[in-house]
């Protein structure tokens, strides 16, 4: 039991210094301005907010373009890669093509020569 205790308080300090940290800092993000009560508080806390949510969109715009100029670049790698793999698909085609006509020709040959006999 006082196992059980000990082992709850010594988990539950760390967190309690933690959030007590947490609470000092001045973490950027979306503020409630409503509850200011002077209109220059209110709109500092306003300017803040825009302040903060032009910069999350700025991050943001910079990390989807280098997403999507990944996936461009990974895109014309593919299709690079198709076009190699369909002209080899065309060249099977046309050497399969070839061996018929020449087994065709072939099985053709064959019997004049037997008649000949």
């Amino acid at each position: 039991m006082k196992a059980g205790i000990a082992f709850m308080i010594a988990a539950i300090v760390p967190l309690a210094l933690t959030s007590a940290k947490l609470r000092a800092q001045d973490i950027p993000g979306i503020e409630i301005c409503t509850v200011e009560k002077t209109m220059e508080r209110r709109t500092s806390c306003l300017q803040s907010n825009v302040d903060f949510l032009q910069k999350t969109i700025t991050k943001l715009t910079g990390d989807y373009q280098q997403r999507l100029d990944a996936a461009n670049r990974q895109i014309e790698v593919l299709k690079a890669a198709a076009a190699s793999l369909q002209k080899t698909v065309n060249d099977l085609q046309a050497g399969q093509k070839q061996m018929a006509e020449d087994l065709k020709k072939k099985a053709d040959a064959t019997p004049a020569k037997d008649g000949a006999k």
